[in-house]
């Protein structure tokens, strides 16, 4: 009897780790390179957050590593390699700087997928995925507009790049939809993520007679800023609401969960191929923070309608005519600016003032 128990204690034994042996055999590993801490805001913040979601809705179908604080460039390749000779299947690198080194190690391994955030670059194994940051811009500038008294709207942003070009055009735009004497003051603080001079910035745009204030950063340092002086906000990257309590209006907030688990999804089926993805507010992407107490609800019910008309294709932040801070007609009447035009987007549109800092 005796041994009848130990055979079969034996045997359940066996059976458990064969179990377990082929539930790690089914479960595919997924990289991410993130080139800062996650925090609780920001870029970072919201890719882990599509992140989490993906986990959730593939189970143990995926097995994720994170690799935080990886320097955009040589880092980057290491770690990517790294993760490829580790077995990972799919690997998203969440940073423009990543494209190069990533295109590099996938044409080493040409069975893996690699996908990384804001890249315009792709191979048959390499995708790249963005967002279409006017359209909320575009939402955000309408409450903007709305809230505004002295016409003046400060704007502090990391770098006078393109992805960042597409929210101050699409949000002045917005802006001037629904108030035609709105301006916009911008100061470029030269980072990403550098909250005393985020923070210095605002302040400054504050005692020139900005009323609201935005930005293009990775902190909360611009609304928290604003919140200390009396003055509305509108957070970007993350609902920052906690960071402004007072005067906060709403934010533009990025949301990746249903990209990472397609994208995902495709690499373990095999069916991956290497194209650029760009996700609005149609898709789910682009979404609006819950509006702070200061908003009317009128500005609340024309926000709704203008969004579900750019979701329903009714309206093109960048139809035409729009002319820059110049006067220069950059769009003209009758047309819209293609999608492949917004990666050359270095002008300012009319009724921005820009200084350098």
């Amino acid at each position: 009897m005796k041994s009848f128990k130990k055979q079969h204690a034996v045997v359940m034994a066996l059976l458990i780790a064969s179990a377990s042996i082929a539930s790690a055999q089914q479960s595919a590993k997924v990289g991410f390179i993130y080139h800062g801490p996650v925090g609780d805001a920001g870029w970072t913040y919201q890719h882990d957050l599509g992140r989490q979601e993906m986990e959730k809705n593939l189970g143990s179908k995926v097995v994720v590593r994170i690799v935080p604080n990886t320097l955009e460039g040589p880092d980057g390749e290491r770690v990517a390699r790294e993760l490829s000779s580790d077995g990972a299947k799919m690997i998203f690198a969440v940073g423009f700087g990543y494209m190069k080194p990533v295109l590099k190690v996938a044409a080493e391994n040409p069975d893996k997928a690699y996908a990384t955030a804001t890249a315009y670059m792709t191979a048959p194994n390499v995708g790249g995925y963005n967002a279409k940051w006017h359209e909320g811009g575009y939402l955000a500038g309408i409450v903007a507009g709305k809230t505004t008294k002295s016409n003046i709207i400060g704007f502090v942003g990391a770098h006078p790049v393109p992805d960042v070009m597409w929210y101050l055009n699409g949000f002045i735009l917005g802006a001037r939809s629904v108030n035609p004497k709105a301006t916009v003051r911008s100061v470029f603080v030269g980072s990403w993520s550098d909250p005393p001079k985020e923070s210095d910035a605002a302040t400054a745009l504050i005692n020139t007679g900005a009323d609201v204030m935005t930005h293009y950063t990775n902190s909360p340092a611009v609304v928290t800023a604003a919140d200390s002086r009396g003055v509305a906000s509108i957070s970007f990257h993350s609902d920052m609401r906690k960071y402004a309590p007072k005067h906060y209006l709403t934010g533009v907030t990025h949301n990746w969960g249903s990209y990472y688990t397609q994208a995902t999804t495709e690499a373990l089926a095999g069916k991956w191929k290497g194209s650029l993805y760009f996700g609005g507010v149609k898709e789910g992407v682009i979404r609006l923070a819950p509006f702070g107490t200061q908003v009317p609800k009128d500005v609340a019910d024309l926000v709704a309608a203008k969004t579900k008309d750019i979701a329903e294709g009714r309206l093109n932040v960048f139809a035409g005519p729009i002319k820059d801070n110049t006067g220069t007609v950059r769009v003209p009447a009758g047309s819209n600016l293609p999608d492949a035009e917004l990666g050359k987007m270095t002008w300012y549109a009319e009724g921005i003032q820009n200084s350098a800092r």
